[in-house]
C-alpha cells in the first residue's frame, strides 16, 4: 500500500494546539468578516438564525468527520475516506472537488485580504497615495501578493495554523463582543427591538439563501482531517479538535452578529440597509458605531489577519489533497515529491497556489466565491456522510476509536440538509453551480486521458497488500477455478486468493465429471471428484478463503467452464493447466477467452506439487502499460505480501535505443514498480533486438514469470507467439493475465 511520506507519518509532529489552530485558523474570522455583510442584506437580522442552523449541520458533519478521520488517519480529508469505501473514478470525483473546495476557499479568504487591506490603507491620509489607492486591480494585486507570501512559507514549515494570529484575532473579537455587550445593557430596549424589526426582512427564503452564502464560515474543522497524517495521536485529538473548531466558532459569530444588528446600528437604521450599503465592511462600521473609531480599526485589523490565516490554513489543506491523489496516481506524480530538507510536499503547494491566483484573477468578486465555495463544500460534506454510513456498515478492520451518536439518523439528516441546501444555493447563485460543472468537466478529461490506467494499478495493488479495502468497499469478488489436480490445489488456491482477497473475496470450486456409461469408471470419477475437492477446500481455508464448490456433470469441460462463468457472473476465471503446447488446448482457450466477459489467469505449473510460495525470483516482463496492468499488480502485491521473493521487472529494447530513451525507460519503468510493490523491486532495461531470445533466457533464471497478455480483438489471439514460445521453451511457472 501506498505509505505517507516518512516526514508525513513517523514524525507526526502536529498536537492537539496545532490541530485545533488548523481549524480556528480556516474558520474563525475570515467567513463572517467577508461574508456577513451579504447574509445581513439577503436575510436581515434573521442571518443571526441562518448561522445556527449552518452550525447545526456543520456539529452533525463534524460528527461524520471526526469517526472517519480518526478510525483512517491519514493526510487527504475526504478523498482519502472516499478512496476506501468507493471506487477508484468515485474517489477521483471526490478528491477533485474537495481539492477544489480548498481551492475556492482561499480564492475566497485571498479577495478578502485584498479588500480589508485596501479599505484600511484608504483610511490613512495620503494625498500622494490617492492615485494608487483607486487602482481598480489593487485588491487583486494584494490578494495574489499574500499567495504568494504563503507559498514560500508553507515550503518551509507544517503550517500549524498560525497560533499568534490565531490568538491575537480571538482576543480581537472577545473585546467586539465585550464591548457590545458593555453598550447592549445600557441600551434602551425600544432601541433594540426597533433595530431587529422586521426580523425576517427577507422572509424564510432568505434565511435559506443567507445560509448558502456564509456556509463557507463554518468551513474549517474538516481540514484538520486533511493533515490527519500529520497530527500526534489522531484517534483521540481529531475528534476533539474538530468539535473544538466548532464551539469556538459558533461562540464567537452568534454573539458578535446578535451585537452588530443590535447596537451597531443607529437609531432609525438597521443592520440590512446598513449592509447593503457597504457589504464586505460592515462588521467594520457597525463596531465603529459603538465603540467609535477604535472599534473601527479593531474590526479592519482582524479582518486583514483572519483573511490571512484562513488563506494559509486552506492553501495547507489543498496541498494535502493533492498530495494524497499524486501518491495514488488520480493526479500527476510530480505532485507527490517531498522536500528532503522540510519534509513538505513543494510542488503540490506550487500548484496549489498558482491555480488559486489564477482563480482570484477569474473570479474578483468575493460574494461570488462565497457562493461557489459554500455550494461545493456543501457537495462534499453530503458525500463524507454518505461515505461514513458505507463504512460504518461495512466495518472499521479492529478500529475502536471516536463513533458518532445516533447512527445513522444523524448522518442522514445532515446529508439532507447538505444536499438540499446545495440545490438551493445552485439556484440562487448559477454561476456557483455553473464554476462547479466546469471543474468536474475539467477533472473527468484529465483522469480519463492520463491517469485512469496508472491509478487503476494502483489500486489493484493496494487491494492486494490490504485485503480489507474489498470489505470496505463492499465488494464480494467471484472467482471461478475450475479443478482436476489435488497435488497443484495449494498453489491454484493461493492465486485464487490474489484474485479474491480473504474474508470478502469468493471462490467458486468447479469439479467437472465426464458421464461414463461403466458404473466402475464413474465410481472412480466421482470419487477422483471428492478427492480433489477436499484437498482443494483444505487449502482455501488454510489460505482464509470461504469457497463454494461446484460439481457438474457435462460431456464438454470447456463448454462447462464457459457457462459457469455467464450463469454465476464470475469476475475473474482461473485456469490451471499442465501445458500450453497442445494445439487443441489452445484453441479451446483462446475461443473461451474472446466468449466470455471475465478477467482469464492461465497458471502453468512446472511440476505436480510445485508450490508458489516457494518462489524466490519473480519476473514480469513489462511491454506497455496497459488495461492488464490491475490484475498484474493484484498477483504480484499478493506475492510480495506473503512469501516476500524478489521481483524483477523487465523491459526488452532495441539495441539501437539511444541512451537518453533507455534512461527514460528506466526511470519509467521504476515508478511503474514502485506503484505496485513500494521500493521493494528491482527494474531492468535490457537492449536486445532478439526479444524472445533473451525473454526465453530471463525467465530461465527465475522461478516464476507473471505475464500480461494484450487485450483480445476480434481477429487477434490472447495468446500469441510469444507467449507460447515461452511455455515451450521454458520449465519456468508461469501466469499469464487476460484482462477484459
Amino acid at each position: 500500500m501506498n505509505s505517507e511520506p516518512t516526514s508525513l507519518v513517523t514524525g507526526r509532529k502536529i498536537g492537539f494546539i496545532g490541530a485545533l489552530g488548523i481549524g480556528v485558523g480556516a474558520m474563525v474570522g475570515g467567513g463572517i468578516l467577508a461574508l456577513a455583510g451579504v447574509a445581513f442584506a439577503v436575510s436581515g437580522p434573521s442571518a443571526i438564525l441562518a448561522f445556527i442552523l449552518n452550525g447545526l449541520i456543520a456539529f452533525i458533519t463534524a460528527l461524520s468527520f471526526a469517526e472517519m478521520a480518526s478510525a483512517n488517519p491519514q493526510s487527504g480529508g475526504t478523498y482519502t475516506y472516499a478512496k476506501k469505501a468507493l471506487s477508484l473514478q468515485v474517489a477521483f470525483g471526490v478528491g477533485w472537488i474537495v481539492w477544489f473546495a480548498s481551492l475556492v476557499a482561499a480564492v475566497l479568504y485571498a479577495l478578502g485580504f485584498g479588500s480589508f487591506a485596501l479599505f484600511a490603507l484608504q483610511q490613512i491620509p495620503a494625498d500622494g497615495l490617492s492615485g494608487i489607492l483607486e487602482f481598480r486591480m489593487l485588491p487583486i494585486l494584494l490578494a495574489i501578493a499574500a499567495i504568494g507570501y504563503y507559498t514560500f512559507s508553507l515550503t518551509k514549515g507544517t503550517g500549524e495554523g498560525g497560533a499568534v494570529i490565531n490568538i491575537g484575532k480571538l482576543i480581537v473579537f472577545a473585546i467586539l463582543i465585550a464591548g457590545g455587550l458593555a453598550v447592549f445593557v445600557q441600551t434602551p430596549f425600544t432601541h433594540i427591538t426597533q433595530s431587529l424589526t422586521p426580523f425576517f426582512s427577507g422572509g424564510f427564503s432568505g434565511v435559506i439563501a443567507a445560509m448558502g452564502y456564509t456556509f463557507i464560515a463554518l468551513q474549517g474543522f474538516d481540514l484538520i482531517g486533511s493533515a490527519a497524517g500529520e497530527i500526534k495521536n489522531p484517534e483521540k485529538t481529531i475528534p476533539k479538535a474538530m468539535v473544538g473548531t466548532l464551539a469556538v466558532g459558533l461562540a464567537i459569530y452568534i454573539p458578535l452578529l446578535f451585537v452588530m444588528s443590535t447596537v451597531g446600528v443607529l437609531p432609525g437604521e438597521s443592520i440590512t440597509e446598513l449592509s447593503r450599503e457597504n457589504p464586505e465592511t460592515v462588521l467594520a462600521v457597525a463596531a465603529q458605531n459603538y465603540l467609535g473609531a477604535f472599534g473601527f480599526w479593531l474590526v479592519l485589523i482582524a479582518g486583514i489577519f483572519s483573511m490571512l490565516s484562513a488563506l494559509q490554513a486552506n492553501l495547507f489543506a489543498a496541498s494535502r489533497i493533492s498530495l494524497r491523489m499524486a501518491k495514488d496516481r488520480t493526479l500527476t506524480h510530480h505532485l507527490s515529491t517531498i522536500d528532503q530538507r522540510f519534509g513538505t510536499p513543494k510542488r503540490s503547494i506550487w500548484v496549489t497556489c498558482g491555480i488559486v491566483a489564477l482563480l482570484v484573477l477569474i473570479l474578483p468578486d468575493v460574494a461570488a466565491a462565497g457562493a461557489a465555495s459554500s455550494l461545493i463544500f456543501l457537495i462534499t460534506f453530503a458525500l463524507a456522510h454518505l461515505i461514513m454510513i458505507l463504512m460504518r456498515n461495512r466495518g472499521y478492520a479492529t478500529s475502536k476509536t471516536f463513533r458518532a451518536p445516533f447512527f445513522p439518523i444523524l448522518p442522514i439528516v445532515g446529508m439532507i440538509a447538505c444536499i438540499g441546501l446545495a440545490l438551493f444555493q445552485a439556484i440562487m447563485v448559477p454561476a456557483a453551480g455553473i464554476i462547479s460543472l466546469l471543474w468536474l468537466l475539467i477533472g473527468s478529461v484529465l483522469f480519463v486521458s492520463f491517469f485512469v490506467k496508472k491509478a487503476q494499478a494502483i489500486e489493484a495493488s493496494d487491494q492486494a497488500l490490504d485485503p480489507d479495502l474489498y470489505r470496505l468497499r463492499g465488494l464480494s469478488p467471484l472467482v471461478l477455478l475450475p479443478i482436476s489436480n489435488p497435488a497443484n490445489a495449494e498453489s491454484m488456491v493461493f492465486v485464487a486468493n490474489a484474485l479474491a482477497p480473504p474474508v470478502v473475496g469468493r471462490v467458486l470450486l468447479l469439479s467437472i465429471v465426464i458421464p461414463s456409461t461403466e458404473k466402475d469408471d464413474i465410481e472412480k470419477r466421482l470419487a477422483s471428484s471428492r478427492d480433489v475437492t477436499q484437498y482443494a477446500l483444505k487449502a482455501a481455508f488454510e489460505a482464509g478463503l470461504r469457497p463454494d464448490t461446484l460439481t457438474t456433470i457435462a460431456d464438454h469441460p470447456w463448454e462447462e467452464i464457459e457457462r459457469v462463468v455467464k450463469v454465476h457472473n464470475c469476475r475473474s476465471l482461473l485456469l490451471g493447466l499442465s501445458g500450453l503446447n497442445d494445439f487443441q488446448t489452445t484453441q479451446n482457450l483462446e475461443k473461451l477467452v474472446k466468449h466470455i466477459r471475465s478477467d482469464v489467469v492461465v497458471f502453468r505449473q512446472p511440476y505436480s506439487g510445485w508450490k508458489i510460495t516457494e518462489a524466490r525470483k519473480v519476473l514480469i516482463p513489462v511491454a506497455g502499460f496497459e488495461s492488464h496492468d490491475p490484475l498484474r499488480a493484484r498477483v504480484a502485491a499478493s506475492l510480495w505480501r506473503s512469501s516476500q521473493p524478489e521481483i524483477t521487472f523487465l523491459k526488452i529494447l532495441p539495441t539501437n535505443t539511444s541512451l537518453e530513451t533507455l534512461q527514460k525507460n528506466n526511470l519509467r519503468l521504476s515508478r511503474f514498480a514502485d506503484r505496485i510493490i513500494p521500493g521493494k523491486t528491482q527494474v531492468r532495461i535490457i537492449p536486445n533486438d532478439d526479444v524472445a531470445s533473451e525473454l526465453i533466457k530471463q525467465a530461465s533464471e527465475h522461478d516464476l514469470v507473471i505475464m500480461g497478455l494484450g487485450k483480445v480483438g476480434e481477429h487477434e489471439k490472447a495468446f500469441g507467439h510469444l507467449a507460447l514460445l515461452l511455455a515451450e521453451k521454458t520449465d519456468t511457472a508461469l501466469i499469464f493475465i487476460s484482462k477484459k
